[in-house]
């Protein structure tokens, strides 16, 4: 495993793990993690342990503000998830040259990966969500009261807490809820996609990805409803990589 940095933006850095595989060289897979999480997750672990079994190239980076990169998490924005994105998967075709990318993408992750796919579908042949936050900024608004939104917007501060994670997220990540809206990335989907979602997960309900596959016209989607699982879904993470193996070895071109 070789540990990368990569400049992102005026000033960023993202540092990210790269493993080199033994068999089809254009292909690479690459790991997006979730909101508060970082690269080295045990989903991440166990993905990249079934890559290296198939021989396969894997990618993990932290997005800014999360793990080892630079930036802090009231700078979050859905743009700038996106800018990381560009940065890694430009690294991965122009150094590692791989023309070919299977994207595994867990919580907001699964949101900045399906919005990089849509607008820049070049090199990617699939995406597997896991417990995907396709509402990731709409829900978060709906869920504040008026006088929530108030505040947040005259302190430029919103507290959030959950059961891994407690940081402030500044205002400017909710401005840019109408250039990400999820009916509109389900109306321009157009990529082979393998959801995975726990019926028990409190946090992100499955019938997000229900709605998805039932309102993307792309036909080549599927869904796997796991009863027991909750949010993060560690508990099925051999199972996971073991999909994900099985859909990515489906669709790579020699």
């Amino acid at each position: 495993m070789t540990p990368i940095t990569l400049p992102v933006g005026s000033d960023g850095t993202l540092v990210g793990d790269y493993v080199a595989g033994s068999t089809n060289p254009s292909f690479v897979v690459l790991w997006v993690h979730g909101f508060g999480s970082h690269r080295g997750g045990e989903k991440a672990l166990a993905v990249r342990e079934e890559c290296v079994r198939r021989g396969w190239s894997f990618a993990a980076f932290d997005f800014r503000g999360h793990g080892a990169s630079t930036g802090t998490m009231h700078e979050l924005r859905a743009s700038r998830l996106l800018e990381d994105l560009t940065a890694i998967r430009t690294w991965l075709k122009d150094t590692c040259k791989h023309s070919q990318v299977g994207i595994v993408a867990s919580s907001m992750g699964g949101f900045a990966a399906a919005w990089s796919v849509v607008r820049n579908p070049e090199q990617v042949l699939g995406c597997v969500f896991i417990a995907p936050a396709f509402e990731f900024l709409e829900r978060r608004w709906a869920h504040l009261t008026e006088d929530q939104r108030l505040e947040w917007k005259r302190t430029d501060r919103l507290l959030v807490k959950t059961e891994w994670v407690e940081t402030e997220l500044g205002y400017g990540i909710t401005e840019e809820r109408d250039q990400f809206r999820v009916v509109e990335l389900t109306k321009a989907w157009n990529t082979p996609a393998l959801l995975i979602h726990g019926a028990a997960d409190n946090v992100i309900p499955d019938s997000e990805s229900l709605s998805f596959l039932h309102h993307a016209a792309y036909p080549d989607i599927e869904l796997h409803l796991l009863k027991s699982g909750d949010h993060r879904l560690t508990a099925f993470k051999e199972e996971i990589a073991e999909k994900v193996g099985w859909f990515f070895s489906r669709r790579i071109r020699n």
